[in-house]
C-alpha cells in the first residue's frame, strides 16, 4: 500500500479516536479535564486535544492527494477512500457538536443530504463510465467546513471576545456553499441521472 493510501487510512482511523476523546465520560472515572480561560471564554483541554487530532487528520487530507498526484500514485482505492475519509471526518465532527447542542441541526442536515445526493449522482455517472472530479465549489465547501469545525472547537475565539458569532456564520455559509456545489454536481451529471431507457 502506497503512502497516500496510508495517509487516507490514518484519517479514517483518527475519526473514532476523536469520538472517544470528545465523548469519553471523564467524570465517571474521576477525571476532571483542565479548563483554560481567555477573558470571558472557557476552553476545555478536551477540545484542545480534539483540535490537535483534527488538525493532524486535516493535514493528511491535504497531503495524500498532493503526494499521489506528484508521484503518480493515484489508485482506485485512493479515489474511493479519500472522499469517504473526508466526509467521515467532517460529518462526525458536526454530529458531535449537534449532540452537545453547540450548533443547530438544520445546516448539518443540509450538508449530509448534499453529500448523499452527490454520492448517488457519482454512482450513476460511474455506471456510465464517467468520473466526475471535485469542482472548485466542492473544494471550497470542504475548506469552509474545516475552518468552521476548528472555530467551534476553540469556542469561536478570537471572535467571541468581540461578540461576533463568526463560527455560526461560517456554519451557515458552509451549508449554503455545500448546497450550491451539490447543484453544480447535479447539473454536470443530469444527463446521466435523468436519462430514461
Amino acid at each position: 500500500m502506497n503512502l497516500p493510501n496510508r495517509l487516507t487510512i490514518l484519517r479514517i482511523v483518527l475519526v473514532p479516536v476523536i469520538v472517544l476523546v470528545y465523548l469519553f465520560p471523564y467524570a465517571s472515572f474521576g477525571i476532571e479535564p483542565a479548563v483554560f480561560r481567555i477573558d470571558t471564554v472557557s476552553l476545555s483541554a478536551v477540545n484542545i486535544a480534539v483540535l490537535v487530532i483534527y488538525i493532524i487528520a486535516a493535514i493528511t487530507d491535504s497531503l495524500d492527494g498532493r503526494i499521489a498526484r506528484k508521484r503518480n500514485l493515484v489508485t482506485t482505492f485512493g479515489k474511493f477512500a479519500d472522499p469517504i475519509a473526508d466526509k467521515m471526518l467532517t460529518t462526525t465532527m458536526f454530529l458531535l457538536f449537534v449532540s452537545r447542542g453547540l450548533i443547530p441541526v438544520v445546516p448539518v442536515i443540509i450538508m449530509i443530504m448534499r453529500d448523499t445526493i452527490v454520492d448517488g449522482c457519482r454512482m450513476v455517472a460511474a455506471g456510465n463510465g464517467k468520473v466526475v472530479a471535485a469542482g472548485m465549489m466542492g473544494k471550497l465547501k470542504t475548506v469552509l467546513q474545516m475552518i468552521t469545525i476548528a472555530l467551534i472547537l476553540v469556542n469561536n475565539l478570537p471572535f467571541e471576545l468581540m461578540g461576533i458569532p463568526f463560527s455560526e456564520i461560517m456554519l451557515w455559509f458552509a451549508a449554503f456553499v455545500s448546497m450550491a456545489s451539490g447543484l453544480q454536481y447535479f447539473n454536470q451529471m443530469k444527463e446521466d441521472i435523468l436519462e430514461s431507457r
